[in-house]
């Protein structure tokens, strides 16, 4: 993969000094965007030193980068680097906190930190904040990045529609920041790259002008002309036109904007395949409603096996722990002896085995050569543990697919069959409750589809929620929260029905909450202290894990404001240029 990029940062119209701080290796194919906060003095301090550690601690693990590079399919390789990725956030957290700590002018200074570094044919990324990482693909823009602030958390918890229904005040309280804290929480992703992608990593001074606007974002960042490869004078110029977009806009804040394109001049078979697993994917109806970040995770969980013809994949009266989609070949369903049906390209089976571990309805047989999709048990379970929101979805709609089949069995047919009835039309799929995705079709869903739905048996009555709910078990789950943080909504029941929520005091004045020790304060605009990441293990490959030298470190702790720090790094003993630094 050849890759192109150019960077560039304004300070905007309304503030004096940048606090914001990008980093560019030609070398790594390494790009960070990091946004400081904490006034002048601290919040550029903040991103100057995120920038140089992460740039080190990967540089100094780049023999990790060149095997991900070498054997970008190997699952292992890629969550090594990933870790590694991880890793150097969580350097750079620790430096700000104890520079925090030594000077008490910059206490409780931070930076958000998004990062992507390309490796062979993937894309690897890392991002703690509200800055942003976009992704142009085949004419489409999606977001790559969830924003870490109290008003995407609002909208998350469905207590608001939108960011712009938060209250102004409290727009910008940010839930998760690198230094705020001796650790912090990161969200990673990797991805297959196509030739013709092109990413923008941006700080919050253009995306808060970009809100929802996904089509401008593609006026811009995508090419005037069908299939033509990025250069930099075109990236140049697409990065002066954006940064000059968001002055117009009002330029309230700092402005940063990193574009990278990638292209390849052979249109080989591999990328042919990561078109056909993402399309197949996004058309099964147990990953409707998903948006491209959750279809990406989707993707990264399965593994492709090939088919040999009269290969029998399943069989009857076995356990198993696998879900199959096929992507190619058609495969025959036995029950005994019988054939009872025929599945082609883009049908599923074996979903069942997700959430059981019953023996096989049928036995499936291949008439032809093929190829299929499988996602275990295990894989599908970490991913429900990672994201509780793409859970809910796949949850949602695992219950919709079982409802369509429950409905299609008839009355005398004692049992169905579980894994092989067809899964009904998309029109027949509800839209998750107090979900919202870029990616739902309004014009698949109806009207009156807007419940959870019912449950009923041709010939029988609908069966009946209870009508009332024991006040017992609602002040349990108020409790529960209270404690947790989480709301615990109940199906069918309207918030104003239910008693009021405990408060901090009255839960302190019960005993069910444990009050915080003397002298223990929460910084402005964040929510709660995050958990400490998991501890480098003492062997195996990231054993291996070099921090930075003691020199290196004493360099980042002077406190030298380092500016939009662009490298291209020809020779290996060469280090970053940095126009600003002394």
């Amino acid at each position: 993969m050849e890759v192109q990029f150019w960077a560039a940062t304004d300070v905007g119209k309304s503030r004096e000094h940048n606090e914001d701080n990008f980093l560019v290796d030609k070398r790594l194919n390494l790009f960070i965007v990091c946004d400081g906060m904490g006034g002048h003095a601290a919040g550029e301090v903040a991103s100057a030193v995120a920038v140089r550690a992460i740039r080190d601690v990967v540089a100094n693990n780049r023999e990790i980068f060149d095997q991900c590079a070498e054997s970008p399919n190997n699952p292992k390789l890629r969550k090594d680097l990933l870790r590694v990725l991880e890793y150097s956030i969580q350097e750079a957290c620790s430096r700000i906190y104890e520079m925090a700590q030594a000077d008490a002018s910059r206490r409780g200074m931070g930076t958000t930190c998004s990062m992507m570094m390309v490796a062979g044919r993937r894309c690897f990324i890392a991002h703690v904040g509200d800055s942003r990482i976009y992704l142009y693909r085949k004419g489409q823009v999606h977001q790559l990045t969830e924003d870490h602030t109290l008003a995407n958390e609002m909208v998350r918890r469905g207590r608001a529609s939108s960011p712009s229904d938060v209250d102004a005040r409290y727009k910008n309280a940010i839930t998760r920041a690198v230094g705020v804290y001796e650790s912090v929480e990161v969200d990673t992703l990797d991805f297959d790259i196509l030739s013709g992608d092109r990413f923008m990593l941006c700080s919050d001074g253009l995306s808060g002008y970009l809100e929802g606007d996904l089509e401008t974002i593609g006026r811009y960042v995508g090419p005037r002309e069908v299939r033509t490869t990025a250069t930099q004078e075109e990236l140049k110029r697409i990065t002066a036109d954006l940064i000059g977009f968001a002055n117009e806009s009002g330029g309230k804040d700092n402005i940063t904007v990193v574009l990278v394109g990638v292209s390849d001049e052979t249109e080989d078979i591999e990328t042919e395949e990561v078109h056909l697993t993402m399309e197949t994917i996004r058309n099964i109806p147990l990953f409707h409603y998903l948006s491209y970040k959750e279809l990406v995770r989707v993707v990264n969980t399965t593994q492709k096996r090939a088919v040999a013809q009269s290969e029998e994949v399943v069989r009857e009266g076995e356990e198993g722990e696998e879900l199959f989609i096929i992507m190619r070949g058609t495969f025959a369903v036995f029950r005994g002896e019988r054939e009872v049906a025929r599945l082609g390209p883009g049908r599923h089976f074996g979903e069942m085995a997700l959430i059981d571990d019953g023996p096989r309805s049928a036995t499936i047989r291949a008439l032809t050569s093929g190829t299929a999709l499988t996602i275990r048990r295990s894989d599908f379970y970490n991913l429900l543990r990672k994201d509780p929101t793409l859970a809910v979805k796949l949850l949602w709609n695992f219950i919709q697919t079982l409802s369509t089949r429950l409905r299609e069995v008839p009355v005398a047919q004692p049992r169905a069959s579980r894994e092989f009835v067809e899964a009904g039309t998309a029109s027949q799929l509800r839209v998750p409750p107090a979900i919202t995705t870029e990616e739902i079709d309004l014009d698949l869903v109806e009207d009156d589809n807007t419940n959870p739905p019912g449950l009923s048996l041709p010939g029988k009555a609908p069966l009946e929620p209870p009508v009332d709910s024991p006040l017992s078990l609602i002040d349990d789950i108020r409790r529960i929260e209270s404690i947790t943080g989480e709301e615990i909504t109940l199906p069918g029941v309207r918030a104003d029905e239910l008693p009021p929520r405990p408060t901090a005091e009255s839960l302190l004045a019960a005993g069910d909450m444990t009050p915080p020790p003397p002298g223990m304060l929460t910084p402005p605009g964040m929510l709660s202290a995050p958990p400490m990441p998991p501890p480098i293990p003492s062997s195996g490959p990231m054993a291996t894990l070099k921090p930075p030298s003691e020199a290196e470190r004493r360099r980042h702790n002077s406190g030298h404001r380092i500016s939009s720090a662009i490298t291209s790094i020809e020779e290996p003993q060469a280090e970053p240029q940095t126009p600003d630094e002394p």
